[in-house]
């Protein structure tokens, strides 16, 4: 089969328009990404000694006054942040809150009238469409790579043990220091927060949804962390036995089992007892502990809620008061 002049033609047409559609992207977004050089622990202990060490990341300017959407594990434990722009102007950077949990965090760079992205919407893209993504993968700045969106609606664990969901994967590469970085869509709008890649794997890679960011980097600027509910258990998935789930009805056939129920914890004050099997909070299903930590937002804090379990073979409707806190694996 030989190739005529009028198919050449339309393909080296078709190459231009994809090799204008992503310079057209960097030109315009390189100049709002930064790299993010901090001393201190990224993720670690800032208050032991031995952790000082230095590291690297990436993240982006999306407001002209200076903040900068980043991952959580970037800035995480950090005791000095400086941002450094595609200019080569450097200023120091103050943490302004972060969420490990969503893996964002928000840093205020010391610095005015700069450029900022303009935001998509994450739940709009297509499986297919061309995404590019910007960073500083292994101290190079403003390195630039392209690809498509390969899958939409992934959940990804953080670092805390809770799902983020809202994850976009994608074959555009990433290597260590494009975390933070943005995922930009041929019309120049940030549609996620470039977080993770498999390092066995060719081609996957993950970032976080720009609908979740957005709403996070929100709540960060008002109040400096997110406020989510809890009710003082710890536990793990697991099956409920099929006569369980006939004899009561039951949504679902998993559910929680606590490990462990803390002191005068809103749970213990509600007669949750270790041994316990969760399997309903708030009149929907629990089918396992991500479930739960879905059902625990910010709106259930002081809010009386029936929470069912399993008590040996007994159904048993408890009511808990979620209270806010900021806990690292528990529910």
């Amino acid at each position: 089969m030989t190739i005529t002049e009028d198919t050449a033609a339309n393909d080296a047409e078709l190459l231009d328009a994809y090799s204008r559609a992503v310079v057209d992207v960097a030109a315009n977004a390189s100049p709002s990404v930064v790299k993010i050089e901090v001393r201190g622990a990224p993720g670690g202990d800032p208050a032991r000694r031995d952790d000082f060490a230095g590291g690297t990341g990436s993240g982006f300017v999306f407001t002209p006054d200076g903040y900068v959407l980043t991952n959580s594990h970037v800035v995480n434990g950090a005791r000095d942040i400086r941002v450094t722009f595609q200019d080569g102007e450097s200023v120091r950077a103050d943490l302004v809150g972060d969420d490990p949990p969503t893996d964002l965090a928000v840093v205020k760079a010391w610095a005015n009238d700069l450029p900022a992205v303009t935001f998509g919407r994450s739940d709009r893209l297509k499986v297919g469409q061309l995404v590019v993504a910007i960073g500083n993968p292994l101290g190079f700045q403003c390195t630039v790579t392209a690809g498509v969106v390969s899958a939409l609606g992934r959940s990804l664990r953080s670092r805390t043990g809770r799902l983020i969901d809202d994850i976009v994967q994608t074959d555009a590469a990433l290597n260590p220091g494009n975390s933070g970085g943005p995922l930009v869509t041929s019309r120049g709008e940030v549609v996620g927060v470039n977080t993770a890649m498999i390092a066995a794997a060719q081609g996957i890679c993950f970032a976080i949804g720009i609908n979740t960011a957005e709403f996070v980097a929100g709540r960060l600027l008002r109040d400096g962390h997110i406020r989510r509910s809890y009710i003082g258990v710890a536990g793990q998935t697991v099956p409920v036995l099929r006569k369980l789930v006939r004899h009561h009805g039951l949504e679902t056939e998993g559910g929680v089992l606590v490990a462990s129920v803390e002191t005068d914890s809103p749970a213990a004050e509600g007669g949750v007892r270790a041994g316990d099997i969760i399997v309903g909070f708030a009149g929907e299903p629990v089918r396992g502990i991500d479930d739960l930590h879905r059902r625990l937002t910010d709106e259930r804090v002081g809010s009386t809620t029936e929470l069912v379990v399993l008590r040996h073979t007994d159904k048993l409707a408890l009511r808990v008061t979620p209270v806010a806190s900021r806990p690292r694996r528990a529910a």
